[in-house]
Protein backbone atom coordinates (compact mmCIF):
# COMPACT_ATOMS: atom_id res chain seq x y z
CA UNK A 1 0.00 0.00 0.00
CA UNK A 2 3.00 2.42 0.82
CA UNK A 3 4.36 1.75 -2.66
CA UNK A 4 1.18 2.46 -4.49
CA UNK A 5 0.73 5.83 -3.00
CA UNK A 6 4.65 6.87 -3.82
CA UNK A 7 5.54 10.32 -4.76
CA UNK A 8 5.45 9.77 -8.44
CA UNK A 9 1.96 8.10 -8.78
CA UNK A 10 -0.02 11.22 -6.24
CA UNK A 11 2.21 13.46 -9.08
CA UNK A 12 0.54 11.87 -11.84
CA UNK A 13 -2.95 11.46 -10.23
CA UNK A 14 -2.88 15.61 -9.40
CA UNK A 15 -1.98 16.30 -13.07
CA UNK A 16 -5.02 13.83 -14.61
CA UNK A 17 -7.71 15.76 -11.92
CA UNK A 18 -5.85 18.95 -13.29
CA UNK A 19 -6.35 18.26 -17.17
CA UNK A 20 -10.22 16.66 -16.74
CA UNK A 21 -11.40 19.96 -14.53
CA UNK A 22 -9.67 22.66 -17.44
CA UNK A 23 -11.55 19.99 -20.09
CA UNK A 24 -14.87 20.44 -18.17
CA UNK A 25 -14.30 23.96 -17.61
CA UNK A 26 -13.64 24.62 -21.37
CA UNK A 27 -16.48 22.36 -22.66
CA UNK A 28 -18.92 21.90 -20.25
CA UNK A 29 -20.81 19.08 -19.08
CA UNK A 30 -23.96 16.97 -20.58
CA UNK A 31 -27.03 16.66 -19.28
CA UNK A 32 -28.66 14.77 -21.67
CA UNK A 33 -31.27 17.55 -22.62
CA UNK A 34 -29.20 19.01 -25.23
CA UNK A 35 -30.31 19.77 -28.32
CA UNK A 36 -28.58 18.54 -31.13
CA UNK A 37 -26.37 21.03 -33.34
CA UNK A 38 -29.23 21.75 -36.37
CA UNK A 39 -31.64 22.63 -33.57
CA UNK A 40 -29.82 25.19 -32.25
CA UNK A 41 -31.53 28.81 -32.24
CA UNK A 42 -29.90 32.11 -31.39
CA UNK A 43 -32.22 34.60 -29.39
CA UNK A 44 -34.78 36.47 -31.70
CA UNK A 45 -34.21 39.98 -31.85
CA UNK A 46 -37.41 42.12 -31.20
CA UNK A 47 -39.91 42.25 -34.40
CA UNK A 48 -38.14 39.03 -35.73
CA UNK A 49 -39.34 35.72 -36.14
CA UNK A 50 -38.35 33.09 -33.49
CA UNK A 51 -37.95 30.27 -35.98
CA UNK A 52 -34.31 30.25 -37.92
CA UNK A 53 -35.13 28.54 -41.57
CA UNK A 54 -32.04 26.46 -42.29
CA UNK A 55 -31.63 28.29 -45.71
CA UNK A 56 -32.99 31.71 -45.25
CA UNK A 57 -35.12 33.44 -48.35
CA UNK A 58 -34.07 36.27 -50.08
CA UNK A 59 -36.07 38.95 -48.80
CA UNK A 60 -38.34 40.57 -52.06
CA UNK A 61 -37.98 44.27 -52.63
CA UNK A 62 -39.94 46.37 -50.21
CA UNK A 63 -41.47 48.67 -52.71
CA UNK A 64 -42.80 45.21 -54.92
CA UNK A 65 -44.26 43.52 -51.18
CA UNK A 66 -46.13 46.29 -50.74
CA UNK A 67 -47.39 47.07 -54.01
CA UNK A 68 -48.40 42.97 -54.17
CA UNK A 69 -50.32 43.45 -50.77
CA UNK A 70 -51.98 46.34 -52.26
CA UNK A 71 -53.44 44.63 -55.04
CA UNK A 72 -54.46 41.40 -52.75
CA UNK A 73 -55.89 43.85 -50.14
CA UNK A 74 -58.00 46.00 -53.24
CA UNK A 75 -59.28 42.47 -55.22
CA UNK A 76 -60.33 41.35 -51.74
CA UNK A 77 -62.71 44.38 -50.92
CA UNK A 78 -63.69 44.35 -54.74
CA UNK A 79 -64.96 40.92 -53.63
CA UNK A 80 -66.14 41.34 -50.10
CA UNK A 81 -68.15 44.26 -51.19
CA UNK A 82 -70.52 43.26 -53.69
CA UNK A 83 -70.55 45.86 -55.57
CA UNK A 84 -71.52 47.77 -52.58
CA UNK A 85 -69.86 50.80 -53.23
CA UNK A 86 -70.19 52.36 -49.48
CA UNK A 87 -68.97 49.24 -47.95
CA UNK A 88 -65.89 48.96 -50.16
CA UNK A 89 -65.05 52.52 -48.89
CA UNK A 90 -65.64 51.07 -45.49
CA UNK A 91 -63.08 48.32 -45.85
CA UNK A 92 -60.36 50.56 -46.86
CA UNK A 93 -60.91 52.84 -44.06
CA UNK A 94 -60.77 49.85 -41.75
CA UNK A 95 -57.74 48.68 -43.78
CA UNK A 96 -55.98 52.16 -43.65
CA UNK A 97 -56.69 52.21 -39.39
CA UNK A 98 -55.30 48.72 -38.88
CA UNK A 99 -53.00 47.30 -41.04
CA UNK A 100 -53.19 43.82 -40.17
CA UNK A 101 -56.69 43.72 -41.84
CA UNK A 102 -58.23 42.27 -44.16
CA UNK A 103 -61.61 41.25 -45.58
CA UNK A 104 -61.25 37.27 -46.36
CA UNK A 105 -58.66 37.15 -42.96
CA UNK A 106 -61.26 38.54 -40.67
CA UNK A 107 -63.78 36.87 -41.94
CA UNK A 108 -62.29 33.53 -41.33
CA UNK A 109 -61.88 34.90 -37.60
CA UNK A 110 -65.36 36.24 -37.77
CA UNK A 111 -66.75 32.39 -38.50
CA UNK A 112 -64.63 30.82 -36.21
CA UNK A 113 -65.41 33.78 -33.32
CA UNK A 114 -69.68 32.96 -34.23
CA UNK A 115 -69.51 29.37 -33.71
CA UNK A 116 -67.57 29.48 -30.56
CA UNK A 117 -69.74 31.84 -29.14
CA UNK A 118 -73.21 30.24 -29.95
CA UNK A 119 -71.74 26.79 -28.93
CA UNK A 120 -70.45 28.40 -25.85
CA UNK A 121 -73.58 30.04 -25.11
CA UNK A 122 -75.98 26.79 -25.63
CA UNK A 123 -73.25 25.30 -22.85
CA UNK A 124 -73.23 28.22 -20.52
CA UNK A 125 -69.38 28.56 -20.90
CA UNK A 126 -69.39 31.69 -19.36
CA UNK A 127 -65.45 31.98 -19.38
CA UNK A 128 -64.93 32.30 -23.22
CA UNK A 129 -67.97 34.18 -23.83
CA UNK A 130 -66.25 36.94 -21.78
CA UNK A 131 -63.21 36.53 -23.72
CA UNK A 132 -64.85 37.80 -26.96
CA UNK A 133 -67.91 39.39 -25.58
CA UNK A 134 -68.35 43.24 -25.15
CA UNK A 135 -69.30 43.53 -21.63
CA UNK A 136 -72.91 44.58 -22.43
CA UNK A 137 -72.94 42.02 -24.91
CA UNK A 138 -71.67 39.25 -22.49
CA UNK A 139 -74.09 40.52 -19.71
CA UNK A 140 -77.10 39.76 -22.22
CA UNK A 141 -76.13 36.75 -22.65
CA UNK A 142 -75.51 35.77 -18.99
CA UNK A 143 -78.61 36.72 -18.27
CA UNK A 144 -80.13 34.42 -20.48
CA UNK A 145 -78.08 31.63 -19.45
CA UNK A 146 -78.89 32.22 -15.83
CA UNK A 147 -82.74 32.60 -16.74
CA UNK A 148 -82.32 29.19 -18.56
CA UNK A 149 -79.95 27.41 -15.49
CA UNK A 150 -82.85 28.78 -13.02
CA UNK A 151 -85.25 27.14 -14.82
CA UNK A 152 -83.48 23.68 -14.65
CA UNK A 153 -83.49 23.28 -18.69
CA UNK A 154 -80.00 22.70 -21.14
CA UNK A 155 -79.69 22.79 -24.32
CA UNK A 156 -78.77 19.91 -26.67
CA UNK A 157 -77.08 21.54 -29.34
CA UNK A 158 -74.48 20.94 -32.53
CA UNK A 159 -73.37 23.28 -34.94
CA UNK A 160 -73.74 22.42 -38.67
CA UNK A 161 -72.30 24.89 -40.25
CA UNK A 162 -72.47 28.05 -42.22
CA UNK A 163 -73.43 28.21 -45.54
CA UNK A 164 -73.65 31.94 -46.11
CA UNK A 165 -71.69 34.48 -44.05
CA UNK A 166 -71.35 38.47 -45.34
CA UNK A 167 -70.03 41.40 -44.57
CA UNK A 168 -72.52 43.87 -44.56
CA UNK A 169 -71.08 47.07 -42.73
CA UNK A 170 -67.59 48.38 -42.34
CA UNK A 171 -65.76 51.88 -40.89
CA UNK A 172 -63.52 53.51 -39.16
CA UNK A 173 -64.96 56.08 -36.24
CA UNK A 174 -61.31 57.71 -35.41
CA UNK A 175 -61.35 55.30 -32.60
CA UNK A 176 -62.51 52.01 -32.68
CA UNK A 177 -62.77 49.91 -36.71
CA UNK A 178 -66.07 48.09 -36.74
CA UNK A 179 -67.27 45.76 -38.96
CA UNK A 180 -70.66 44.43 -39.05
CA UNK A 181 -71.33 40.19 -40.36
CA UNK A 182 -74.75 38.39 -41.32
CA UNK A 183 -74.08 35.16 -40.75
CA UNK A 184 -76.79 32.18 -42.14
CA UNK A 185 -75.93 29.09 -40.13
CA UNK A 186 -77.89 25.75 -39.94
CA UNK A 187 -77.57 24.34 -35.98
CA UNK A 188 -79.34 21.57 -34.08
CA UNK A 189 -80.70 22.84 -31.03
CA UNK A 190 -83.16 21.49 -28.50
CA UNK A 191 -84.02 23.06 -25.28
CA UNK A 192 -85.03 20.15 -22.54
CA UNK A 193 -86.66 20.92 -19.06
CA UNK A 194 -85.87 19.78 -15.93
CA UNK A 195 -87.33 16.00 -16.72
CA UNK A 196 -85.56 15.98 -20.59
CA UNK A 197 -88.83 16.95 -22.60
CA UNK A 198 -88.11 19.66 -25.14
CA UNK A 199 -89.85 23.06 -24.72
CA UNK A 200 -88.12 24.72 -27.42
CA UNK A 201 -86.08 23.54 -30.67
CA UNK A 202 -85.88 20.01 -32.47
CA UNK A 203 -83.28 17.24 -31.66
CA UNK A 204 -83.42 16.00 -34.85
CA UNK A 205 -84.33 18.29 -37.38
CA UNK A 206 -81.45 21.27 -38.90
CA UNK A 207 -82.58 24.70 -37.75
CA UNK A 208 -81.88 28.16 -40.23
CA UNK A 209 -80.80 30.65 -37.56
CA UNK A 210 -79.59 34.22 -39.30
CA UNK A 211 -78.01 36.92 -37.15
CA UNK A 212 -75.94 39.93 -37.54
CA UNK A 213 -73.21 40.85 -35.36
CA UNK A 214 -70.77 43.55 -34.97
CA UNK A 215 -67.09 43.58 -34.12
CA UNK A 216 -64.96 46.14 -32.88
CA UNK A 217 -61.37 46.52 -31.83
CA UNK A 218 -59.14 49.38 -30.95
CA UNK A 219 -56.22 49.44 -34.11
CA UNK A 220 -53.89 50.94 -31.20
CA UNK A 221 -54.42 48.32 -28.97
CA UNK A 222 -51.74 45.78 -28.43
CA UNK A 223 -54.82 43.73 -28.43
CA UNK A 224 -55.07 41.74 -31.90
CA UNK A 225 -58.63 40.50 -31.04
CA UNK A 226 -61.73 41.91 -32.06
CA UNK A 227 -64.70 41.55 -29.34
CA UNK A 228 -69.01 41.28 -30.69
CA UNK A 229 -70.25 44.50 -29.44
CA UNK A 230 -73.55 43.83 -31.03
CA UNK A 231 -75.38 41.21 -31.95
CA UNK A 232 -79.62 40.99 -33.26
CA UNK A 233 -81.49 38.34 -35.01
CA UNK A 234 -82.62 38.53 -38.31
CA UNK A 235 -85.72 37.95 -39.61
Amino acid sequence: MDEFFDLPTLIVIAVAVFVLFRLRSVLGTRTGNERPPMERRRPAEAGEETVVPLRPRPAPAPEMDTERRARKLESEIEQFSRGDADLAAGLRAVAEADSSFTPKFFLDGAKQAYEMIVTAFAEGDRQTLKNLLDKDVYDGFVRAISEREGAGQKVDFTFVGLPKVEISEAEYDKRNVIVTVRFHAEVVSATRDKDGTIVEGDAEQIQAVADEWTFQRNPKSRDPNWKVVATSQLD
